[in-house]
């Protein structure tokens, strides 16, 4: 339901249960405690969402270890605070683990590295990178063979996959590790089962959702776990909701907001007053379900939490001052509403699909500028909005005149290129060279010496050879002797011809070497015979080679962005864009498009 019930694995601890950790925290003096006493604080207060708390130890850990000189405790220190770090803060921590842990325990990194990176991003809605670290993560988890980091992994995944609202596929990994992982702890079981009963009600296999949430709560009451029985409690409310048992759900949700609000950092209180407020609904009671939402949209303010369930809860607000014809309210939650929207479509990119919304955006903003126009004593107020309003539709506007102008420029430089390339293939054919494509290919496959391959061109066709020499007597360059400016225009056809471009980690001063010349040399060549300097020509030789070949080969074209730029000899996916844009003037995506559209295939052909 609510990404707030997916609570990650964020630790990877040798052992400890939380009836140990109730058991140590008698004595406030940090310093009676073992390192395994401090993590087990620690994970008992993180697990209850006491922020303060937790810094605190993790502060005294990591001081702790340092005085000790411990490296694998400094390790386990930054892993400690980093978890309630700000996003830029906690990736530098992670970095000194990192950077510790190539002397520490292989069987455990770097597979927890990449755990705890997944998580982060998780924790700040990148779910993309999330996803990445986590398969990283399981890859090393399971080439070192540790059975506990592969749960953590799918475990990881399952409640990311239960987050974007791939609600049954989690609920068959929560199912198999629930029933299948031995190396899990009594709190971290609780996880899963309680995800896994989120995930059974939002695929209305109810019967299965009552069997574990009934089984969670006595587990809590014969060992006087208040806080889980609480958190089963509230899973019971949501199931009774689902069933339209809404005065059952209301009973057992007043008390679990009342366990809840004892500490007004705790997340569940979110997730119980969203639920309170749907079964609210289902009972009529009206003002109730507005109180419980309203008290939600209290709680966001001061903590500038967010989650996909509120486009709802703003939807429901608005409607009801609508129906009310509180034009105040409604045009506060509209406001409300549209800074939620922003927010979310950053953060949840993927989880915002699976939720309906009950108001676009462009109706909000026309409702918000009739609600301005009917409150005429507001005038400051009104002519405030009415700019905004204003400004924001003309920029949205111009944004989209821009977009659809740019794709057109895009489309057409792309179409201009295709053309173009389709025409030099077929001049190229008309020609019928004295050398075969397949004997050129074979010359180079065999790595022929240039001088046997020049004497191949020279015995074909002397002209080209003469206008060879006369234009590098017309570009010579005064201080470079013209044997060597010869020599070294032959090896950059050679180059050319054997594609030695496509080559990762080409630069002047291996290409020089490779040539049996100097940088200074082969610089200079490049930037008077070629006309540009030894990046753009490199760059200019595989974007050429690329556009080329994505008209030819269809498989080509069918390759991921990262294996395109592999196979240039690019470093990463990125620069290889980049170089595509500024080299063509339009992007990799829309040159494929429209080769794929110029080569769509006539029917009953």
């Amino acid at each position: 339901m609510m990404k707030i019930r997916f609570l990650l694995f964020f630790y990877l601890l040798a052992g400890f249960n939380v009836l140990h950790a109730q058991k140590i925290l008698k004595n406030d003096s940090l310093k009676e405690y073992t390192y395994l006493d401090l993590k087990t604080k620690f994970d008992d207060y993180y697990y209850r969402d006491k922020v303060n708390e937790c810094n605190t130890i993790a502060q005294y850990f990591l001081k702790k270890a340092k005085v000790e000189k411990n490296q694998g405790q400094i390790a386990e220190g930054y892993m400690l605070i980093q978890l309630n770090a700000p996003f830029p803060e906690a990736i530098k921590y992670i970095d000194s683990v990192q950077a510790i842990s190539k002397g520490l325990d292989k069987k455990t990194y770097p597979a927890k590295i990449y755990l705890m990176r997944g998580n982060l991003h998780f924790k700040f809605d990148h779910l993309k990178d999330a996803l990445s670290n986590y398969i990283l993560a399981l890859k090393y988890a399971k080439e070192s063979k540790n059975e506990r980091q592969i749960a953590f992994a799918e475990i990881n995944i399952g409640f990311l996959k239960n987050s974007i609202g791939k609600h049954e596929e989690a609920a068959k990994i929560f199912s198999y590790y629930l029933s299948n992982a031995n190396s899990l702890y009594s709190i971290e079981r609780h996880q899963i089962q309680q995800s896994l009963v989120d995930a059974y009600i939002e695929i209305n296999k109810l019967d299965s959702a009552k069997i574990l949430i009934n089984s969670g709560i006595q587990y809590s009451l014969k060992n006087n776990d208040q806080y889980n029985y609480h958190k089963y409690l509230s899973l019971s409310g949501y199931y009774n909701v689902k069933l339209g048992n809404y005065k059952k759900a209301e009973k057992d949700l007043l008390l679990c907001k009342k366990y809840f609000s004892k500490d007004i950092t705790d997340l569940n209180m979110y997730y119980t007053l969203f639920v309170l407020g749907k079964a609210y609904i289902g009972l009529q009671k009206i003002d109730s379900a507005v109180e419980s939402f309203t008290e939600i949209d209290s709680m966001i303010v001061k903590t500038n939490n967010s989650f996909p369930e509120l486009r709802e809860i703003y939807a429901y607000l608005i409607n009801h001052y609508k129906e009310k014809n509180n034009k105040e309210k409604q045009l506060y939650y509209i406001d409300r509403f549209l800074k939620i929207d922003q927010k979310l479509d950053e953060q949840f990119k993927y989880l915002s699909s699976e939720l309906p919304k009950k108001y676009d955006v462009p109706n909000l903003l026309r409702q918000k500028e009739n609600i301005i126009n009917d409150l005429e004593n507001r005038k400051t107020v009104l002519y405030a909005s009415l700019s905004i309003l204003l400004l924001i539709l003309l920029s949205l506007s111009y944004l989209y005149y821009k977009s659809k102008k740019r794709e057109k420029s895009h489309r057409k430089i792309a179409q201009d290129l295709i053309q173009s390339i389709e025409k030099k293939n077929l001049e190229a054919l008309d020609i019928k060279p004295n050398l075969s494509s397949d004997q050129k290919h074979k010359l180079i496959e065999k790595e022929v010496p240039f001088h046997e391959l020049e004497n191949q061109f020279i015995n074909d066709d002397k002209n080209k050879i003469e206008q060879f020499s006369k234009e590098i007597e017309n570009k010579a360059v005064k201080t470079i002797p013209e044997d060597v400016l010869k020599y070294v225009l032959r090896e950059l056809t050679l180059f050319e011809n054997k594609e030695l471009f496509l080559k990762k980690g080409i630069t002047l001063a291996n290409l020089a070497k490779n040539m049996k010349t100097n940088t200074a040399y082969l610089s200079e060549i490049i930037n008077r015979y070629k006309g540009k300097n030894f990046a753009a020509y490199l760059n200019d030789l595989r974007i050429d080679y690329a556009l080329n070949k994505l008209v030819e080969d269809k498989r080509f074209r069918s390759y991921k962005l990262s294996v395109i730029a592999e196979e240039l000899g690019y470093n990463n996916e990125q620069a290889f864009s980049l170089a595509f844009k500024k080299k063509t003037g339009t992007t990799l995506s829309i040159y494929i498009k429209e080769i794929e559209h110029t080569h769509q295939p006539h029917k009953n052909t």
